[in-house]
């Protein structure tokens, strides 16, 4: 995968993640949702947030 088009899915999820969520939240919460998102997509994430999302 190139670099542009891992660029293109980190956009598309940022976009995705703030439509759902919204304006408002904490920095750690977006933070967190697209690290959730990201992983979906096959990307390997490092996540800083101190926020965890147990989703089952």
């Amino acid at each position: 995968m190139t670099e542009n088009e891992i660029s293109f899915k980190i956009r598309g999820a940022i976009f995705k993640v703030f439509n759902a969520l919204g304006s408002g939240l904490l920095e750690s919460a977006y933070e967190a949702v697209l690290a959730y998102e990201l992983t979906l997509m096959g990307l390997n994430v490092k996540n800083t947030s101190s926020i965890a999302i147990n989703i089952q």
